[in-house]
């Protein structure tokens, strides 16, 4: 009797498989395409923690190898190549500017079933591109399919790189997944200390310095809020940034609490305990964690980088604030503006959640990303 064929393998190369938005994204497709494919992660860090993410249950096969370059200017490439001629993958997936040893690798062995996932630029970035790298993305990806998720990047992979293949692909989130549940807030809250009637400003994320949390620490602080009201700011993640940032909180815990949650996977407790969610980046562009909050009726306050004022519903975009030297103020001020109104919270909680709900569904994104993939797939 002849064995039925297994399915497709995809190679995965992230510079970490921390939880963070190409990360939460790629696990939504894992669940969404069940035993469809077979998955390998490579994280470059040797960090997997988004793993636990992962629901075996919905079919998903997933195996991680370690990152072992050796020591060399090539080792890493070398590396990929050595895997890639292991492993035999059917497809391979690579994440951001830091898996481009494993597309130089491909490169070189003619392996052309490629789809290369571009979603922002960390803080050395931030202030301008670089050179070097808009050319080796130019030369390496011009045969490769790109996706990204926001059109800002969409202008900078067909405009400054010159990409003939590039897909805009908005995420999408599971907004039933995200529903916000009042006992599980409540719950959240009485676990970290955090008062019943608290004005909870909260945040989700890797705390690494593009992020910068910072910013929003001292601008939470530098919030005006009714009198009686009980101010308190709560980052749920971890990451490289977590004592600097408690440092930070240390100097203004006369004007409000700071609570850090450390990472934890299920996310919805800690949304339906937030009365304002807050992005404070200095890059970012359709951040997950946000549509995540506007699926828990969560209205936001952000600074405007990337895709977010796009995202966001228009009568939500006057909080969402230009980077500058009055940023923490600005963002300040849009915190002041929501603790006044809990019916301007309402209203924009409602206007949020419709939109994620008409706009960014995990099933249209499945469904544009499993084209892409059967595409290269030959199917």
């Amino acid at each position: 009797m002849t064995e039925a064929p297994r399915p497709p393998h995809l190679l995965h190369v992230f510079s970490t498989f921390c939880p963070a938005g190409p990360q939460v994204r790629t696990v939504t497709l894992m669940h969404g395409w069940g035993a469809s494919y077979r998955h390998t992660i490579v994280a470059c860090d040797n960090r997997t923690e988004a793993s636990q993410l992962i629901q075996v249950n919905r079919g998903v096969e997933v195996a991680y190898r370690p990152f072992t370059p050796g020591s060399g200017p090539m080792a890493a490439a070398r590396y990929f190549r050595e895997l890639i001629a292991e492993v035999k993958p059917d497809a391979l997936a690579t994440y951001n500017w830091g898996a481009m040893d494993a597309v130089l690798a491909a490169k070189s062995m003619r392996f052309g079933a490629h789809v290369h996932h571009e979603d922002g630029f960390n803080a050395d970035e931030t202030d301008g591109l670089k050179g070097r790298r808009n050319w080796t993305r130019r030369l390496s990806l011009r045969s490769s399919e790109i996706i990204v998720p926001s059109a800002k990047l969409e202008g900078i992979a067909k405009k400054t790189w010159r990409l003939p293949r590039v897909h805009l692909i908005p995420n999408g989130v599971d907004a039933e997944l995200f529903a916000n549940d009042p006992a599980k807030g409540a719950a959240f809250r009485e676990r970290h200390g955090i008062s019943a009637d608290a004005f909870v400003i909260g945040t989700v994320g890797h705390l690494r310095p593009v992020k910068n949390f910072g910013r929003l620490i001292r601008a939470a602080a530098g919030a005006t809020f009714p009198d009686g009201m009980k101010p308190h700011l709560v980052i749920v993640g971890d990451g490289p940034e977590r004592a600097k940032l408690e440092a930070i909180a240390q100097e203004v815990t006369s004007r409000i609490q700071v609570t850090f949650t450390g990472h934890t996977s299920d996310l919805v407790p800690a949304y339906s305990a937030f009365d304002v969610f807050s992005l404070s980046s200095d890059s970012e562009q359709q951040p997950v964690s946000l549509l995540e909050a506007m699926a828990a009726g969560v209205p936001a306050a952000t600074t405007d980088v990337g895709d977010i004022s796009r995202t966001l519903p228009p009568e939500a975009r006057v909080h969402v604030v230009p980077l500058g030297v009055n940023v923490e103020a600005t963002l300040g001020a849009a915190f002041s503006r929501l603790a006044a109104s809990k019916e301007k919270r309402d209203e924009l909680a409602r206007l949020g959640l419709e939109r994620v709900r008409a706009e960014y569904s995990h099933g249209a994104m499945i469904a544009a990303y499993q084209t892409i993939f059967s595409s290269v797939l030959g199917g």
